[in-house]
Order: C-alpha cells, then sequence, then structure tokens
C-alpha cells in the first residue's frame, strides 16, 4: 500500500469507529433487548398453546421470516409516512430489527422451551405449584440456558445487519464508511477497514458468548 492509502486509513479510523460504538452498537443492544421480549412472547404463547394468539404468533413468524430485512426497513421508514405514521431514522431501525430479531430468535427459544422435560412440568404440578410457577422456576431457567447459544449467535448477527440502517440514512459504522469513501474514493480499502472494525466488534462479543457458556456449564448448564 502506498503512503497515501495509509494515510487515508489513518484518518478514516476513528471517523468510522466513533459511529460504530455510538450508533452501531446502541441499536443492536437496544434492537437485541425488544427483539428479545417478543421473542420470549411469542415462544411462551405457542409454548402454552393458547388458542387464537398461537395462529398469530405463528403468522407473524411466517410473514417476518419471509421477507428481506432490507424491504422491511423501507416499509417503515419510506412507506408509513404515506399513511401519516412519520418515524426518523434510527427509531425505525430499532423497531425493524427487534420485529424482524425476534421472529428468529422467538423459534429457537420455543424450540428450547419444548426441549425441557414434560416430566418436570408434571412433577411440579404434583408438588403443588402453579403453571406460572412451574414456568418460572422450572421450565424458564432450562430453556434459556439452552438458548444461550442461539441468543449469542443472534446477536453477533444483529450486530452485522445493522449496516444496512445505512440505506435509511442512520449514520452507523458503514454509514459513515460510505461518507468517508465519498471524499477519498478509496472502497477497497476503506470498506476494507468498516468489515476489519465489525469483524472486532463480532469477535469480541464471541469471547463474551464462549465465556458465558463456560460459565452456565460450570452450573451445569448447557452441555
Amino acid at each position: 500500500m502506498s503512503e497515501r492509502i495509509w494515510e487515508i486509513l489513518k484518518n478514516a479510523f476513528f471517523r468510522i469507529l466513533i459511529p460504530g460504538i455510538k450508533v452501531t452498537i446502541p441499536l443492536a443492544v437496544l434492537s437485541f433487548a425488544f427483539a428479545f421480549i417478543i421473542a420470549l412472547a411469542v415462544a411462551l404463547v405457542q409454548f402454552a398453546n393458547v388458542k387464537g394468539l398461537k395462529q398469530l404468533s405463528r403468522f407473524y413468524v411466517w410473514i417476518i421470516r419471509g421477507t428481506p430485512v432490507l424491504v422491511q426497513l423501507y416499509i417503515v421508514f419510506f412507506g408509513l409516512p404515506k399513511i401519516g405514521i412519520t418515524l426518523t431514522a434510527f427509531p425505525a431501525a430499532v423497531i425493524v430489527f427487534s420485529i424482524n430479531e425476534g421472529a428468529y430468535m422467538s423459534e429457537s427459544l420455543r424450540a428450547s422451551l419444548e426441549s425441557v422435560p414434560h416430566g418436570q412440568i408434571e412433577a411440579g404440578y404434583c408438588v403443588g405449584m402453579s403453571y406460572l410457577q412451574i414456568m418460572r422456576r422450572i421450565v424458564l431457567p432450562q430453556a434459556l440456558r439452552i438458548a444461550f447459544p442461539s441468543l449469542g449467535n443472534a446477536l453477533i448477527s444483529l450486530v452485522k445487519e445493522t449496516s444496512m440502517a445505512a440505506t435509511i440514512t442512520v449514520v452507523e459504522m458503514f454509514r459513515a464508511a460510505q461518507q468517508v469513501n465519498s471524499i477519498y474514493i478509496e472502497p477497497l480499502w476503506l470498506y476494507t477497514e468498516a468489515a476489519f472494525m465489525y469483524l472486532m466488534f463480532c469477535t469480541v462479543l464471541t469471547w463474551l458468548q464462549r465465556w458465558g457458556e463456560k460459565k452456565l456449564n460450570a452450573y451445569g448448564g448447557v452441555k
């Protein structure tokens, strides 16, 4: 690489990294938190076989998993204003990523709930526990431990998916790289630098995921 390229990369580093810290990470964390709430509610409705709500949950999962997240972003940010609902870019991205990731995570949580032996639920009833007590003390702790690796993968995937928010003008890490590239016109090196930063963020999350799994294993969690 020439001295000019090194100088561009050095000047661009913090101009790309800072939006990553200030926007990309908060966008991913907020979206993941809301997605988890949605996913848990949807998974519990299906696990409890609540008539009507179960079918509605399945319909939600079917629609969201069957359409691209980019299309969903465009519908919410560019489409909803046509019916009088206008959202700024960041909240629109949080809503879309939360709803999208919630559909995928709900299937992981549902499978984890169903993996808990039914005999444990019957044993809970035998000792006089209510359904809510059984869910809170027996089923959910085990299910969440089982789902932990897939939930960690979902968060890592979500960090990368936030790059699509650039298409609705959210100035996150990839959008910042685009802006810098519009000045220097060095797409190969600048987008490679942005890719490296995403890799670093995801590597840290991977280490945290493995650390969490080891802690759960130590307490008799995921095997």
